[in-house]
């Protein structure tokens, strides 16, 4: 179990502790919602958690495999509603691969980023649709 501890800063800024790491970060609201923009949003940083996710998992399968997975990119981008309630409809996420697309381990290393946690935590009507491209 993970204790992340939040204490609101005022004028919509937030700082976050990692229990475990005493690591901090900040968000800020986004522009488009009575914020600065100054920081990651929280739904910013779901996307941040989806993305990070699928590059983990990914990294666990090939260093199994003693696959170099050095230069990956995952790029995420979120869509949020346009009605209410207010809400992400979709993190679209395009993973850049700096292998072969005939790699002998590449339905393995896809499959990983799909089983993330986060990719299974989040509510299934978020379109979670990702892209792979691999290095021709």
């Amino acid at each position: 179990m993970v204790k992340i501890r939040v204490r609101y800063e005022g004028q919509l800024h937030c700082t976050a502790v990692h229990g475990p790491s005493g690591r901090k970060l900040e968000t800020d609201a986004p522009v488009d919602n009575e914020g600065k923009g100054e920081s990651f949003s929280p739904t910013d940083l779901v996307a941040t958690a989806l993305a990070a996710c699928m590059a983990t998992i990914m990294g666990i399968v090939a260093k199994r495999h003693s696959i170099s997975l050095e230069g990956m990119e995952v790029v995420t981008t979120k869509e949020m509603s346009a009605d209410t309630p207010r809400r992400i409809v979709a993190l679209k996420s395009t993973i850049t691969m700096p292998l072969p697309e005939n790699h002998p381990q590449r339905k393995l290393l896809e499959a990983g980023a799909l089983g993330c946690p986060v990719h299974h935590s989040l509510d299934p009507r978020i379109d979670k649709s990702v892209e792979f491209i691999w290095k021709k």
